[in-house]
């Protein structure tokens, strides 16, 4: 942190309006128009200047599987991605389930400094879903977790997920739950349907994910407590959502860039690159969930960022691993699919990348309005650029599915904290000694 100011002129923000805004320290300083104000100066005619993005679904692999992905590269990949936060999944090895764990991830975030990283604690012991971990010592220790998921995994036992509810609702806590039915899913490997049959690839029904949505929407009602839906893939699971919000049953959703954009019919030739739970469904899902993102169903966007070895993913495709990376991806993804679309506008951009996953997970620093004295988080996109996907990634894994092709948008400037983490497109050094 330094006192030297830095002013962004003439950039646009999500309401329309054209500003400078300079930043102090760790702070916005000052939004208005043509400041009156000496300081570095840097150009943003063009840009959209928007709060930093927050990924309330990341998996950044450490510890256990250093191979796929780091905390420090998984946190310059956010930064490219114009990331300020993420929160990091649980399914590591140790997983984590203990105040120990979510500590050292905790510790290992702030250590890299590109993006404030949130651990996210595991639901049951070991991701095993036979007793409960240690919720409160977890939301009590430094890393102060709020949301806590069994992602990869369903937590299916419907008593369990019942006192797990209940357990977070007296410190305000979330349970985030991968809404897969596991009797429904055995060896399951793509979207069921005629052509999964034609593939001769085992389904994955759609009412798998439905049935757990709805009976943990009708388990969060009983409890009073709060429920956030991961990954939602179907038409049917947005109309669940819909009915439980009706009833002020209080649950969140989010959907993945890649369930925005992307088909099963790109399985078709049974590249592994586009295996991903929950699979990619129809084109009818595709829509169903860009309109619930329109009209708030679904609540945010989370990019499920999911790195492999190239090992784990060059192989036939049943054995293949399941996911795909997101996070260099996601803003281009939601531009081309809601902004170009006319679906959405820039302030409901803002919210369902940054405001409202804030808010769910209570990261009160993220999240923020651009305005006097909140936090200097910051993204900066070009929303006329036009790219052409590439290998080049600051994650250690390529298992990109956008690789060839064309997406809106530009992230080029990322500020953490006041401090460059993304300067005119290219990736900054941070040095935290």
């Amino acid at each position: 942190m330094t006192n030297q100011r830095t002013i962004f002129r003439n950039a646009k923000l999500a309401d329309g309006n054209l500003v400078d805004i300079s930043v102090v320290g760790n702070n916005i300083e000052s939004v208005g128009a043509n400041l009156d104000l000496q300081g570095t100066d840097i150009n943003c005619e063009g840009l959209i200047a928007l709060q930093g993005l927050v990924d309330l679904h990341t998996h950044l692999r450490e510890p256990g599987f250093e191979q796929s992905e780091t905390i420090l590269t998984g946190s310059r990949a956010a930064a490219k991605g114009g990331f300020t936060a993420v929160h990091a999944m649980a399914n590591t090895s140790p997983v984590a389930d203990s105040a120990a764990v979510v500590e050292q991830v905790f510790a290992l975030g702030q250590a890299a400094g590109y993006v404030y990283v949130q651990p996210i604690g595991a639901v049951t012991s070991n991701l095993e879903g036979k007793q409960l971990a240690d919720l409160l010592k977890m939301n009590q220790s430094r890393a102060g977790v709020t949301v806590f998921s069994d992602d990869g995994k369903c937590v299916s036992d419907s008593l369990l997920m019942r006192r797990a509810l209940e357990y977070v609702k007296a410190f305000g806590g979330v349970i985030a739950q991968h809404a897969q039915d596991p009797n429904l899913t055995v060896d399951a490997q793509m979207n069921e349907g005629a052509l999964s049959f034609e593939l001769g690839l085992a389904g994955w029904p759609q009412v798998a994910e439905e049935a757990i949505i709805a009976r943990d929407a009708l388990l969060a009602e009983h409890v009073d407590s709060r429920l956030h839906i991961c990954h939602v893939s179907t038409a049917g699971s947005v109309e669940i959502i819909r009915w439980a919000k009706a009833r002020g049953i209080k649950v969140t959703a989010e959907v993945t860039p890649h369930h925005l954009i992307l088909t099963e019919d790109l399985v078709k030739d049974y590249n592994p690159i586009f295996k991903v739970n929950p699979p990619l469904r129809t084109e009818k899902d595709v829509l169903a969930l860009r309109a619930a993102v329109a009209d708030g169903t679904i609540d945010i966007v989370a990019t499920d960022h999911a790195p492999h070895t190239a090992d784990s993913k060059d192989c036939e495709f049943g054995q293949a691993a399941f996911g795909m990376v997101g996070l260099e991806t996601a803003a281009a993804v939601v531009q081309t699919t809601l902004i170009e679309t006319g679906l959405i506008d820039w302030a409901r951009f803002q919210e369902v990348l940054s405001s409202a996953p804030a808010a769910i997970s209570g990261l009160t620093r993220h999240g923020q309005k651009l305005s006097a004295g909140n936090a200097a988080n910051l993204t900066f996109i070009d929303p006329n650029a036009k790219v052409i996907v590439g290998h080049e990634s600051e994650s250690k894994s390529r298992n990109n599915p956008y690789l060839g092709l064309e997406l809106s948008g530009q992230i080029v400037h990322t500020m953490f904290e006041g401090t460059f983490t993304v300067k005119n497109n290219q990736i900054q050094e941070i040095h935290n000694d």
